[in-house]
């Protein structure tokens, strides 16, 4: 009579029984790693949240208790020059007191904040609109025809978009400067509207839409403008609103444009206030960043199903 020994091994076992240990080995190393995973995705999480969180909840502070917990970090010598912080910063999240007072100041004591919130969708607005439009008609050009002096147009605007707003930013000034442009909203609208990432990401996009489907169309009796306003705008939908949540939040949050291209103090968007924080309007600037913050988190969270598609859906007809 044979006995079983405890410690068995693996080859030793029945196969049934060593597939079942197996597979459950491997159960256990990837739930294991999505816990890891989970974890460090959950720690990232929660650091880039927190300025937010801060922000939002510091904006509910009186103003005496915010110069109490930061007044260290904007403290300034008697020449206006920044001085040793020898002070701990006392990060706080949940104040001693509610207080809306920051609000009231911005929201009705002070309408120049109003104003400048004001001044940037009056700049943002028309730039998603009218570069969303020339976008979709030049990717739909460089769609549909190809050709050696189309590819090398489509190279130039590759190499434009790679370089930053900086290095584009005299020659935009110089040419402002020649059309009597400055300190008008046009110096802000017209380089935006036709800058070139907007063209970059829909002609990717539409480059993956079957020739069939658009042969097809052709076939049928459909034009050209048929085809873009009936075909291929329904089909790019998803990177449509991809590339126009993406638009807005980069020019929303602008800075160096309004500040060399306007010299109207009255005329910039709030972003530039929000980058010129002093040591008297601290507690305005978390009121304010809260309210700037708005916009941009509806919109993202209206079109966060519309950017993933738009990021992940690879062209072509959906089932």
């Amino acid at each position: 009579m044979k006995i079983r020994q405890k410690n068995m091994p693996d080859t030793a076992l029945d196969p049934r029984e060593r597939d079942r240990r197996l597979a459950l080995g491997r159960k256990k190393r990837q739930k294991a790693k999505i816990a890891l995973a989970t974890i460090v995705a959950a720690t990232f999480a929660i650091l880039f949240l927190m300025p937010i969180v801060l922000t939002i909840t510091n904006s509910f502070m009186a103003a005496s208790e915010i110069s109490a917990n930061y007044g260290s970090i904007f403290a300034t010598d008697a020449n206006g020059g920044k001085v040793y912080i020898s002070e701990r910063v006392n990060l706080k999240f949940i104040p001693d007191m509610v207080s809306f007072s920051q609000y009231n100041t911005v929201l009705f004591k002070s309408p120049e904040y109003l104003f400048k919130f004001w001044n940037s969708v009056i700049l943002v607005g028309p730039i998603v609109v009218f570069q969303l439009t020339v976008a979709s008609l030049a990717s739909y050009g460089f769609a549909r025809y190809r050709g050696r002096i189309r590819e090398i147009i489509f190279f130039a605007y590759i190499i434009l978009m790679l370089m930053p707003y900086q290095v584009t930013l005299v020659p935009n000034y110089l040419v402002s400067d020649w059309l009597n442009l400055l300190d008008t909203n046009w110096a802000i609208w017209l380089p935006g509207i036709f800058s070139p990432f907007a063209v970059f990401l829909l002609t990717k996009f539409m480059r993956r839409i079957p020739t069939s489907v658009l042969e097809a169309a052709q076939i049928d009796g459909a034009g050209e403008w048929q085809i873009y306003r009936r075909i291929c705008l329904p089909l790019c939908k998803g990177a449509i609103c991809s590339a126009a949540i993406l638009v807005f939040i980069d020019y929303w949050n602008m800075v160096e444009q309004p500040l060399i291209l306007m010299s109207d103090a009255e005329k910039h968007p709030l972003s530039v206030f929000l980058s010129k924080i002093n040591a008297g309007e601290i507690g305005l600037a978390f009121a304010v960043a809260t309210i700037y913050m708005v916009p941009s988190l509806l919109i993202f969270l209206y079109g966060e199903e519309y950017l993933v598609d738009g990021i992940t859906y690879q062209g072509g007809i959906k089932g």
